[in-house]
Formats: structure tokens, C-alpha cells, sequence
């Protein structure tokens, strides 16, 4: 509306006005909901602009007359949340009272009413019948789990005592952690951002199981519980539009609104419920917010004048702090005070009847309502908007402070408060002696009650349980036209996993199994015959006719479709991965997920996920294509990688590889499968996968041992030349090694065996654990790394060249037995072919010939003179500026 345009008729703008509350009182808010929607929507026809607010008024969602009743004994509720806030509060002040590792009370205590609620009513376990809800617990709040575990009997009070104390056993980490405790947490959530991210494709995947026919899970829900200030990250909100397209009602996000980031208010002059809310309302999601406790009700109702919300909303968050950080004077001078119309509210209620009107997140009925509405939305995704007190409980100890993320324990006074507050049965003279837990006798009603409740809803929770069946190993024999090398047939080691793939997709176990994520690039990976053999999935199917559909190669899209085409997305691809590569755990089924991509967009941009992926326990293969720095000729600085594989090896339990030839890419998929799939070894793989076109020797004998624990004898040198060298490489730099060893012999009449180095990675781990084994064993005979055993003997100095920076192969310097010489590719790239780029880098044939002379002349066995020959013979520059600094 123009601000200059005057209303010259009120009158008839009243009419309007009563006309839409007698549809409301009559007909109904959906059917007001339509006429508005229609008006609107002729409007716009008309060239009327309409201005759009995704934004509801600053109050509950749901009226006090949709409320259902609480169906919980609310007086049992109330005595069980104050003995786990005192527990959870306890743990962390005693670990904290004996030793300095830290831990959080305020997240806790102002999200402890949320959590109990599905706990009581609505959270499924492992035993109920539809299935297991999956819960993405807040990382701060792990306190209170525990505690919940500790009274459930789960937990014992040693193992409270040693909360944040893991190395000597029988300890808790301090966060929710999968790796340290594989039996309980199944999520790893406290690297902000990354719960709401993987929640989202976790529910993406549940409804992928269902369609696939693979799991049931129609009745199962995605909890997510996330803090406001989280929902800062990028990786919170950059997936909600997939929510809202795949249509995600299994999914349930809950924001604790507390109002405070680690330092201060999220949005000190705005409000972060808002601004929540117009971003979830936009993108489609079902937005419930829970701002108000019930004592608010009766002031609402007496709001005739429109003034209380009209003061509710126009309040910045900053201001909200501070009402519950003073007192109740303070709150009705400056919140209730600013208008007449919202003074008279209150002048009935005492200072402290208002300090004590609560916020919504504290109050069960409203989040039981708010709860069960989201549970039976249908068709879209929900977020429940929950406003909260940081530090709730703890008074002038931490309460809505500035300070109360930070509030690691509290003194006596501070204990006898807290105590005080929630009524728990301890005495001053234990308080004097320590900081005890609290259980109740096990026929408590308390006790009782909380059981019950689980034992209904099916069982306790957190859990992660592992009851998948062991998977079939396909032969190598299966795998018998990539083992018996491609004659004159030349293709890319990334064509061979394609082909490896497809295999698998044939076998009647296997195949199902197989999920295929792929961040649109499918068809430079060469995988566009996936689209066609199984389908994209889209839960929509295909409502258009694909413009190639009469290609072979066609873009099919179905509901139940096997392959995730993630489009440009790496992010959202490796939490679809890492959904797929724990699906043993959350599903009771192995699935063997392969995520293909650009190598140089891996771990530099999803290396948080990567890690998360390791903490829980993921299963799978990641195949990082286009690998290498030198073997994507053209595409220039930003797409060709030289550290990816330094980088996966950081992540333990990470398995990781380089291969060069077809046979090389079959020996290590088939034993990924074996360890992960038929032992259930808890790691992954990381494989990389080149685009350069050769053709593929057959596997030499008796090397399928040597591939896969790094390092394997590629040829042996029958040679009788009296100087004599050792070359090693990876990847496609492997050729120009194999070549380099020809030019050795028939141009300067030096012999050279050549050795495949699949995994400088795995050799470089072998040698850190026997190096540290011989430490810890000094009176026993010393046991001898991989590969100094493997190259004991070798007649010659050690010439290693590969596609990445100098460190990869540097890493096995010291378990190497003999002079040796590194060449990699430090540096920016650059655009240009492959040959250019290799001369550039220093890593073709021609300069593992010169390095290899090199290292002959400092060991005195032939003259510098050969050396410069050989130099000038490649056109090689002494001069060229080094290319690290270029």
C-alpha cells in the first residue's frame, strides 16, 4: 500500500473486515485462508502488487482451543525433568570440580522440557513396531542424555564421574560421538551445522528404502534437535528446499530458540524466530512456533486492543534476554509498561506472577501440540520454532547471561540454588562432601513411570545397533575382463570402475545394494548408461517426456529409481553418502553406496563430512574422479588436484588409494566390499579415478597382496647393465615412469624395476605402527615395515614419482631402504594439455630420467657429465623457475 494513500471510506473497509470474521466464525479459517488466497491471486491479474511476508504474528502457531489435552502424568514429568537437570548439571560440574576438560550445562537445561517430551510420547525405539525414530541430538546437550541413560540404568555413576575422561576406559565423550561409543550414539552432530544437514538427506533416505522396497519405514520420523545460533552455518540451511521437494514429511526439525549464540544474542536487534520462520515458510516447510507458555493464554485473551502482540512483536531479541536475566519489575516497567493498553494487563499480577509467565519451549502441553501436529502433517516438512531460556534453572548463576554457554560448574551456593529450584532430595551436608547423582529407588513412581513410558514407545534411545547380514564377495573371477588387462583397448581407470559398477548391478544380491550418488556429472564420468539400467531417483517419477528419449542413453527418472543424480552439490552428496554408508546400522540393511566426483572438490570442500563420516563408522566408497593434478588437461587451477589423498589418509579410518590399472581398481573395490560389507570392518575407501586413456596390462602374478596393502612388483628388470635403479609411481603418472624405465635402458644403459605404489598412505600407517611397536618392544626381535622388507636388497637408489605434491610419496621416506628421490606436483595448475603440464610440474618421463641419473652420479656410479647430456637431449631448463612458487 502507498504510505500517501488515505482511507477516504473506513466504513467500508470495516465491512470488509466483519465480512472475513463471520467467514472465520462460520466457515472456518481454511475457507478464509481460500477466499484471502483467491482475492490475492486476481489481484495480482490485475496489476495489483501484493506484498509478500512469510511471517505470522509473535505467537503460538496453535490457539489454546486446538490444544489437545497432555496425556502424560504431568506432576511425574515435572519431578523426572528436575532430577535429570540436576544430573546432567552435576556431571558436568564434577568433571570440571577435579579436572579442567570442560562440557556445557546452560544448552541442556533450556532444551531439557523439548527432549523429555518425545521422550514420553512421541520418540520411537528399536523395538516398536513401526520401527525406530532416528534422533539428531543437539551436541551441547549430551549432558542430559546421559543423565536420562543414568536413571534408565544404561548408564552407571562411574561412568558419569569419568564424563569427558575416555583414555583410561569406562568413560563418556563429550559429545555425541559414534566411533568412541558404537553402541549408543548414532549421530555425530556437534560440528554445527552438520545435523541439520544430514537429517535432511537421512529422511531423504528413509523414504529411498521404501520405494526401493529395501526397508520398511513408512511410520518412522527424523528428529533433528537444533540451536538457533546454528542456524548461522550455511550447511543448516542450504538443504531445506530438498525437504520441501521430495515432499519430506518424516522429517522434523526442532530449533531451541534460546535466544544466545556461544557469545551473546543471535539476533540482538531483530528476532531469530522470525527471521526462521520466513525462511522455513518460503521454502515450503510447515513452520510451528512455540513462543509462549500457557500463563500467556489468559493475557491474550484479554488483549481486545491488539497492543500485547502488537509489543511481542516489536521486540528485539536482545531486549527478550534481558527480561529473563533481571526480574519481574523490570519486566512489566519496560515490556508491559511501554503501552497503557498492555500495562492494565498485568496490574492484577504481582512483580513475581510475571516473572514467572514462562516461555513456550518450558511449557509440555504446548510442545506436546506442537509435536503431534508435526507428526501428522502429511506432505511437507516440519520445524518446530521452540523459544526458550539459556541456562533455565540456574538464577543469577548463568540464566539468560551472556556468559552461560560458557557456565562449567557452579559453586556451592550455586548448587544449593539449582537444588532448591527443581526440589531435588540432596542435603547440604552431601553438597558438602561432593556433588552427587541423584537415581530414585527403582519402584519410585518416577522410576516406573519412565520406563514404562519407553518400554511403550520401544525402548531406549540414543541407540545404534549393527544387525545387518554379512554380504556375499564376489570373486575376482567376476571381475576377469579388467584383470586380464585391454589388449589394444584403451580406457581410463575412472571407465573401469564404471564397468566394475556395472557388474555389480548385475549380481541378483549385490546389485540392489549398490547406490550410485552422483553430483551431475555423470556424463563425464561416463556413467550416463546408469540413468537407463536403473533410474534416477525421484520420488515424482517423471512427469515430462526427456527430450532424448529416443536415445538409448535416455534421462529416466523414477520413484523407484537406483541412482542419486545430486546435481552441483557435493555437500549434499556426501551427506546422502554418508546416510547410505551407515544404513547397516539404521536400517538393519548394507547398502554400498559409491559417491563419484571431481577429486579437486572432495575433502577441501567436504572435509568436516569426511570427518563426520569416519566418527560414524561409514561404510562405503568415495571415488574422487579426474584425480590428479596433471590429468585433467585444460581445465586449469581450480579443478586439478595434487593433495586429496594427503588429506583422506588424515581421516583414521579411512582407506585410500591411487590405482593406475583396471586390475588395480578391481582388487581393492573387492576387497572394500570383503572388509566392509562381509567382515563389517568400520571403514571406508577413498579411490581415485583418472580420465586419460590407455590400454591396460593383465595383472602380474601373485600381485594381488602387494595392491592392496600398497606396493607390489610391477616388473623386474632381466637387464645386465651394471648400474641399476628402482622407480616407483601412481596414477597416470605410473605410465611415465614405466616409460621412463624403457628410455633408462635402450638410451643410457641403466636397468630399472618398476614398482606400483597403489597407497603411499597405507605404507606410510604400516610404518607408523611397526616403528611404534619396535619402540614399545625394545628386548623383542624388531619387526620390519611393508615396504623395507618388500625393497630390501634392491640394487640402486629409489626414484618415486606421482600425480600429487612431493609430501604423498615423501611419507615413506624413512621406512625406505636406500637413497631416495621424490617428484611431485607442488604448485598451482594450470590450463593446458597433458604433456604441457607434466613438463611443467616436472613429473613426465623425461625428468624421472634425469632424477634417476641424478641420483646415480651423487652415489658416484656414473658422471655428472650424463646428467647435463641427458638434460640437454629432453630440452630440460636448469634455469625454470620452480614450480611451487609459480
Amino acid at each position: 500500500m502507498s504510505e500517501k494513500f488515505v482511507d477516504n471510506d473506513p466504513q467500508e473497509t470495516q465491512e470488509w473486515i466483519d465480512a472475513l470474521e463471520a467467514v472465520v466464525s462460520f466457515e472456518g479459517t481454511d475457507k478464509a485462508q481460500h477466499i484471502i488466497a483467491s482475492l490475492i491471486e486476481k489481484a495480482r491479474v490485475h496489476g495489483i502488487d501484493i506484498p509478500y511476508s512469510a511471517n505470522t504474528p509473535y505467537i503460538n502457531t496453535i490457539s489454546p482451543e486446538e490444544q489437545a489435552n497432555y496425556p502424560g502424568d504431568t506432576s511425574i514429568e515435572k519431578k523426572l525433568r528436575a532430577l535429570l537437570r540436576w544430573n546432567a548439571m552435576a556431571m558436568v560440574s564434577r568433571a570440571n570440580k577435579y579436572t579442567k576438560v570442560g562440557g556445557h550445562i546452560a544448552s541442556y537445561a533450556s532444551s531439557c522440557t523439548l527432549y523429555e517430551v518425545g521422550m514420553n510420547h512421541f520418540f520411537k525405539g528399536p523395538k516398536h513396531e513401526q520401527g525406530a525414530d532416528m534422533v539428531f541430538f543437539q551436541g551441547h546437550t549430551a549432558p542430559g542424555m546421559y543423565a536420562r541413560s543414568y536413571m534408565e540404568g544404561r548408564l552407571e555413576a562411574d561412568q558419569l564421574r569419568n564424563y569427558r575422561q575416555e583414555v583410561d576406559g569406562n568413560g563418556l565423550s563429550s559429545y555425541p560421538h559414534p566411533w568412541l561409543m558404537s553402541d549408543y550414539w548414532q549421530f555425530p552432530t556437534v560440528s554445527m551445522g552438520l545435523g541439520p544437514l544430514m537429517a535432511i538427506y537421512q529422511a531423504r533416505f528413509m523414504k529411498y528404502m521404501q520405494a526401493r522396497g529395501l526397508a520398511e519405514t513408512e511410520g518412522r520420523k527424523v528428529w533433528a534437535f537444533l540451536g538457533d545460533g546454528e542456524m548461522d552455518e550455511p550447511e543448516s540451511r542450504g538443504a531445506i528446499q530438498l525437504a520441501k521437494r521430495e515432499k519430506l514429511d518424516n522429517l522434523i526439525f526442532v530449533i531451541n530458540c534460546n535466544l544466545q549464540r556461544l557469545d551473546g544474542p543471535v539476533r540482538g536487534n531483530d528476532s531469530i524466530i522470525q527471521e526462521l520462520e520466513g525462511m522455513f515458510r518460503g521454502a515450503g516447510w510447515n513452520v510451528i512456533k512455540v513462543i509462549w507458555g500457557s500463563g500467556w493464554d489468559r493475557l491474550l485473551q484479554k488483549d481486545v486492543t491488539g497492543k500485547l502482540v502488537e509489543r511481542m512483536g516489536e521486540v528485539p531479541d536482545g531486549e527478550y534476554q534481558a527480561y529473563k536475566a533481571k526480574d519481574g519489575a523490570f519486566v512489566r516497567e519496560h515490556f508491559f509498561g511501554k503501552y497503557p493498553e498492555t500495562a492494565a494487563l498485568v496490574a492484577d499480577m504481582t512483580d513475581d506472577e510475571i516473572f514467572k509467565l514462562t516461555r513456550g519451549g518450558h511449557s509440555p502441553r504446548k510442545i506436546y501440540n506442537a509435536y503431534k501436529r508435526a507428526t501428522e502433517t502429511k506432505g511437507q516438512p516440519n520445524v518446530i520454532l521452540a523459544k526458550t531460556i539459556k541456562g533455565y534453572g540456574m538464577g543469577a548463576y548463568g540464566e539468560a547471561a551472556n556468559t552461560a554457554h560458557q557456565q562449567k560448574k557452579l559453586d556451592k551456593e550455586g548448587l544449593k540454588y539449582f537444588r532448591d529450584r527443581f526440589s531435588v532430595p540432596i542435603s547440604d551436608e552431601e553438597l558438602e562432601k561432593d556433588i552427587p547423582f541423584y537415581r530414585p529407588d527403582e519402584n519410585s513412581d518416577i522410576m516406573q513411570y519412565m520406563k514404562a513410558r519407553r518400554q511403550e514407545l520401544g525402548g531406549e534411545l540414543p541407540v545404534r545397533q549393527d544387525h545387518a547380514e554379512p554380504l556375499p564377495v564376489p570373486s575376482l573371477d567376476t571381475f576377469k575382463m579388467l584383470t586380464e588387462g585391454t589388449a589394444d583397448r584403451e580406457m581410463s581407470t575412472t571407465m573401469a570402475f564404471v564397468r566394475i559398477i556395472s557388474i555389480l548391478l548385475r549380481d541378483k544380491v549385490l546389485g540392489p545394494r549398490v547406490v550410485p550418488i552422483i553430483p551431475d556429472e555423470a556424463r563425464t564420468f561416463g556413467m550416463e548408461g546408469l540413468f537407463r539400467q536403473v533410474g534416477i531417483y525421484d520420488p515424482a517419477g517423471q512427469l515430462y517426456q526427456p527430450m532424448d528419449s529416443d536415445q538409448l542413453m535416455w534421462y529416466k527418472e523414477s520413484a523407484n529409481g537406483q541412482v542419486f543424480e545430486e546435481g552441483i552439490n557435493e555437500a549434499g552428496s556426501m551427506a546422502n553418502w554418508i546416510a547410505a554408508s551407515t544404513a547397516y546400522a539404521n536400517y538393519g540393511v548394507s547398502m554400498i553406496p559409491f559417491y563419484i566426483y571431481y577429486s579437486m572438490f572432495g575433502y577441501q570442500r567436504i572435509g568436516d563430512l569426511a570427518w563426520a563420516a569416519g566418527d560414524s563408522r561409514a561404510r562405503g566408497f568415495l571415488i574422487g574422479g579426474t584425480a590428479g593434478r596433471t590429468t585433467l588437461e585444460g581445465e586449469g587451477l581450480q579443478h586439478q588436484d595434487g593433495h586429496n589423498l594427503i588429506q583422506f589418509d588424515h581421516v583414521p579410518n579411512c582407506i585410500s588409494y591411487d590405482p593406475t590399472f583396471a586390475y588395480e581398481m578391481a582388487v581393492i573395490i573387492r576387497d572394500g566390499i570383503k572388509r566392509m560389507f562381509h567382515d563389517k570392518e568400520d571403514v571406508y575407501f577413498y579411490i581415485t579415478g583418472m580420465n586419460e586413456n590407455y590400454s591396460h596390462p593383465a595383472m602380474p602374478e601373485g600381485a594381488e597382496d602387494g595392491i592392496l596393502k600398497g606396493l607390489y612388483s610391477f616388473k623386474k628388470s632381466d637387464s645386465k647393465h651394471k648400474q641399476k635403479v628402482q622407480l616407483m609411481g601412481s596414477g597416470t603418472i605410473f605410465l611415465e615412469v614405466i616409460a621412463a624405465a624403457e628410455m633408462l635402458e635402450s638410451e643410457w644403459n641403466v636397468a630399472a624395476d618398476i614398482w606400483g605404489v597403489p597407497s603411499f598412505n597405507l605404507l606410510r600407517r604400516d610404518g607408523i605402527e611397526i616403528t611404534r611397536w619396535n619402540e614399545m618392544h625394545p628386548t623383542q626381535e624388531p619387526k620390519v615395515p611393508y615396504v623395507t622388507e618388500t625393497l630390501q636388497g634392491a640394487q640402486g637408489p629409489f626414484i618415486a614419482a606421482t600425480d600429487y605434491i612431493r609430501d604423498y610419496a615423501e611419507r615413506i621416506r624413512a621406512y625406505v631402504p636406500g637413497d631416495y628421490h621424490v617428484l611431485g606436483t607442488d604448485g598451482f595448475g594450470r590450463s593446458d594439455t597433458r604433456e604441457q603440464l607434466r613438463k611443467f610440474f616436472e613429473v613426465n618421463r623425461y625428468y624421472v630420467v634425469v632424477q634417476a641419473l641424478s641420483a646415480l652420479a651423487k652415489a658416484g656410479e656414473i658422471s655428472s657429465d650424463v646428467v647435463v647430456k641427458a638434460m640437454e637431449k629432453y630440452g630440460i631448463d636448469s634455469e625454470k623457475t620452480f614450480p611451487v612458487h609459480a
